[in-house]
């Protein structure tokens, strides 16, 4: 009789930039009840909100200085390296769009969810991470459709 093959909770890096983007990645924790999670964000202050869980900080960029936006993608391809998560879920921005990219690289399966606040239209980042992730995801029905975002509901 063989032995058999005990199957552990998928690792999980949730991924953001700080302010609302943390904010609706907060409100859907529930979601990785059964995972091996580690949160990561763009300041140390974020770390009460998921205290006794696994918590890191990483480099925010954004479109204004190149060598932000540099200093994200190497502090997140430096993560992804080390972690190797088998899924990224991330609500935004660079940091997040990052994630995704680079766990696309490396295999994972990669999930964007566009802020709430984008009800005119993906985020800059959403509409570039689109390409990347395996499911993205708006919170506006009226901005789902073929070849674009799919909607499930919102966050709240």
């Amino acid at each position: 009789m063989g032995m058999a093959k005990i199957k552990s909770a998928p690792k999980v890096l949730a991924i953001s930039s700080g302010g609302g983007h943390w904010i609706q990645l907060m409100r859907i924790r529930p979601a990785f009840a059964a995972s091996d999670v580690v949160y990561a964000t763009v300041a140390d202050a974020y770390a009460a909100d998921v205290e006794g869980c696994s918590f890191v900080t990483v480099p925010n960029g954004n479109i204004w200085s190149v060598w932000g936006l540099l200093r994200s993608a190497l502090g997140v391809a430096w993560l992804m390296l080390k972690l190797r998560p088998d899924v990224v879920v991330t609500t935004g921005a660079a940091p997040g769009y990052f994630a995704v990219v680079f766990g696309r690289l490396i295999g994972a399966r990669t999930l964007w969810l566009d802020s709430m606040a984008n009800a005119e239209g993906l985020s800059m980042s959403g509409r570039r991470a689109q390409r990347f992730a395996d499911l993205c995801l708006t919170q506006w029905r009226h901005l789902s459709g073929d070849g674009g975002p799919d909607f499930r509901g919102a966050v709240f």
